[in-house]
């Protein structure tokens, strides 16, 4: 407060004295409009009658105006180098205008860059529109900003978001060049140079300087860039949820930030770092590396209700390293689409930044959905046709690990009268009914995990689809039946009316393929679960009737804001799923012949191995001990000796 106060109190003084000095040099220096003194004809030089422009004094600037507007002058250079300090020499040009951008695009991309700062105030996707038809904006109406900092030997602290930059655009062949420098003289700036190929949405970007070792003093530069991310599907909590910052270190390792409330990240050697939107992101990316970055991502999103137009804010802090005084980075920049193809394209690794499920799954999506998935949609008339032909294979590539499953159900059904005979008798002694239990098995060749084995191999699939369905970018606003994006929620019934649990955990609508799915897993439970009843009595087995009803619960309301293509996988598998069921149990398997099996199976004498030896002498041992303290506390002649002998 103190420097504003004397900042106001000195320009005050400036001016009183400058305009006494004008009002002085006015008195002393008469305007030509006086009288002048009177000559005699013969004395009239003719080259000053030859000359209008002369002779008339209106035609030129009098004495006092052009010294009022070189004091003028004088008096704005001074203001600006106060504000701009070394850089005033572009505070004072015609392009020092806040509001003066310059466009730089091709056929997908559109960038507008300010004056202010050199950055990119509006980054818009010329193909792709919002939920509400309007156009994509990575950036506008000042969500993001661009920043580098720097110590000088005037002692300041100067923030390139503050300098003017002059723009120079050129084309080449179709590159549009953009050049902005931030100018000390005409020889010494600081550079933001923007590079745009037609059709790209990657831009060669660079930062560096000329003349400026002199006045940068550290050794060091800090650059900071901040984004708040735009809306841009119908709903915000499902598009926040694949919100987050994403970033490639060591030359090969991934990470992110993650959907919490508030994530700090830091790490070092950073290849890139993505402000990741479910559907388009941010790319900053280095040729050299970052030798560390911090990047910060804070959720926006408090209440749907309130909270509608941004999802995250995220923030990167990055030390640049200067180059004897100088800077001299080399980058690049992607402002597009979330497209698998697209990204890894570029041969950078970008393409981690779909999530596609780690490890298996991840492998999975990689190699064998995206390309047969990517088959499927450019040969057939609709994307909802793709996913059920999609399905339809899978489901048959999968038929084998069904069969061994139901075949396993259909053993343990037709042993479940003897089974129930061991539970009848040794209903007091559980050691013995699971003895007696695992002879019969043994003697039978029957496994209860046996049906849960197949289940498990099938889960890399299913998981992988889970993640696969929510990230395909093909599915962006392409409808199917009632559905007009299978990239979002369907809607056959919505309301405006917020209701605080129903609709933070189901939304203001009703989505019929969540309703469907949901339907087609109750039976295909009921189907499966009569068989799976005496499994699930036995101890460690999943309760099935609990399964029955939780399973189509959770599809009913929690898919009820998912993608409407995943909530269609998931209805026509389970249809197919029922469809190879009742083949296989009304066509494949003969439950006579398999208790035949079972029978023949009883009467030769089975072998057993060093395992199983080893593990009936252990249930021996068990149920003796268990035999004797079951003795000594019937005895208690017995129990009062032991007490009597300690």
């Amino acid at each position: 407060m103190e420097d504003k106060k004397t900042f106001d109190t000195n320009s005050i003084i400036g001016f009183t004295l400058i305009g006494l000095i004008l009002i002085l040099f006015m008195y002393l220096n008469p305007t030509q409009d006086a009288a002048p003194e009177e000559k005699p004809a013969e004395q009239v030089e003719p080259s000053v009658q030859k000359n209008p422009e002369v002779a008339n004094p209106q035609s030129s600037p009098s004495l006092t105006e052009t010294t009022g507007s070189s004091l003028q002058d004088s008096v704005t250079a001074e203001l600006a180098k106060r504000e701009y300090g070394a850089f005033a020499y572009s505070a004072v040009k015609d392009f020092a205008k806040d509001d003066a951008v310059t466009t730089i695009e091709n056929e997908v991309l559109e960038l507008k860059v300010s004056n202010k700062g050199g950055q990119i105030v509006e980054a818009k996707m010329k193909k792709h529109d919002t939920y509400k038809g309007d156009p994509v904006y990575l950036i506008k109406d000042g969500n993001a900003d661009f920043n580098i900092s720097f110590e000088a030997s005037d002692g300041r602290t100067y923030n390139t978001r503050d300098l003017y930059f002059e723009p120079n655009l050129s084309t080449d062949n179709g590159n549009q060049t953009l050049s902005m420098r931030a100018k000390v003289s005409d020889i010494e700036f600081l550079e933001f140079y923007y590079e745009l190929e037609p059709g790209d949405y990657m831009m060669n970007f660079g930062i560096r300087s000329q003349g400026l070792s002199n006045l940068i003093s550290s050794e060091n530069a800090n650059l900071s860039w901040e984004v708040k991310a735009l809306r841009k599907a119908k709903s915000i909590s499902y598009e926040n949820r694949y919100t987050e910052i994403v970033y490639l270190y060591e030359g090969d390792k991934d990470d992110y930030t993650g959907q919490g409330d508030e994530a700090i990240e830091e790490d070092e050697l950073i290849e890139w770092i993505a402000f990741k939107q479910h559907f388009f992101t941010s790319i900053l990316l280095s040729d050299q590396a970052f030798p560390s970055a911090k990047m910060t991502s804070r959720n926006l999103v408090q209440d749907e209700q309130i909270d509608t137009l941004y999802t995250k804010n995220f923030l990167a802090e990055v030390p640049l390293k200067l180059n004897n005084g100088e800077f001299a980075e080399t980058m690049n920049w992607y402002h597009g689409p979330s497209d698998f193809d697209i990204l890894s394209s570029y041969e950078r690794k970008l393409d981690e930044i779909v999530p596609l499920g780690w490890g298996l799954f991840g492998w999975i999506n990689r190699y064998v959905f995206i390309p047969f998935f990517g088959f499927l949609s450019s040969s057939l008339p609709s994307y909802g046709l793709a996913i059920i032909v999609m399905t339809i294979v899978v489901r048959i590539v999968l038929s084998p690990i069904t069969y061994k499953s139901y075949l396993s159900q259909a053993k343990m059904k037709v042993l479940k009268p003897e089974i129930n005979e061991i539970n009848e008798k040794y209903k007091d002694n559980a050691m013995k009914k699971q003895q007696e239990t695992m002879k019969l098995y043994s003697k039978t060749g029957v496994s209860p995990l046996a049906g849960c084995i197949p289940a498990l191999l099938q889960i890399p699939v299913f998981y992988a689809l889970f993640q696969f369905f929510p990230s395909a970018f093909d599915l962006r606003q392409k409808g199917f039946l009632w559905a007009e994006d299978l990239s979002s929620y369907d809607v056959i019934y919505e309301w405006d009316t917020y209701i605080p649990l129903v609709s933070w955990a189901y939304g203001n609508h009703v989505s019929l393929f969540p309703i469907l799915a949901s339907v087609a897993i109750f039976f295909y439970t009921q189907m499966t679960a009569g068989q799976n009843m005496q499994q699930s009595s036995q101890p460690g087995m999943p309760n099935m009737k609990v399964i029955m009803y939780f399973a189509p619960l959770v599809m009913l309301i929690f898919f009820n804001n998912y993608a409407s293509g995943l909530s269609l996988y998931y209805f026509i598998s389970n249809l197919i799923t029922i469809g190879i069921m009742l083949v296989i149990k009304h066509v494949i398997i003969d439950e006579n012949k398999i208790l035949a099996k079972i029978e023949e199976k009883k009467k030769k004498p089975k072998k057993k191995g060093r395992f199983g030896k080893k593990f009936q002498e252990i249930m021996e041992q068990a149920a003796e001990q268990q035999k004797k303290k079951q003795g000594d506390k019937e005895d208690p002649k017995k129990l009062g000796n032991k007490k009597d002998k300690k």
